[in-house]
């Protein structure tokens, strides 16, 4: 079992950064690939970034290639999601997920453990 905490949100305005984080319990959170997502209202939770277990290969949505990055800290259990240059548009509840390799990064289905979501606004 893993279990994952997001933090980081909040408000912030447009043109701004923040920088969400996701901590993991148990012991093999360096065996599993994290993604992060997001979720706006009335609409369906889109993939945004994904690491491998490592940190060697990332893959981003072409929504936030070039603003968001994804790092993680194995030592730490963590996971962050730093977010430049943000826009209204990038409001949403942002969730961290944890699955294993070999699958495809960018489907919901691939992973197996999420968290409960963080929210980040946006305004202009």
């Amino acid at each position: 079992q893993v279990q994952l905490v997001e933090s980081g949100g909040g408000l912030v305005q447009a043109g701004g950064s923040l920088r969400l984080s996701c901590t993991a319990s148990g012991r093999t959170f360096s065996s599993y690939r994290m993604g992060w997502f997001r979720q706006a209202p009335g609409k369906e939770r889109e993939f945004l970034a994904a690491s491998s277990w490592s940190g060697g290969i990332t893959n981003y949505a072409d929504s936030v290639k070039g603003r968001f990055t994804i790092s993680r800290d194995n030592a730490k259990n963590t996971v962050y999601l730093q977010m430049n240059s943000l826009i209204p548009e990038d409001t949403a509840v942002y969730y961290c997920a944890a699955g294993g390799m070999g699958r495809d990064p960018r489907q919901l289905s691939s992973y197996t453990y999420w968290g409960q979501g963080t929210q980040v606004t946006v305004s202009s």
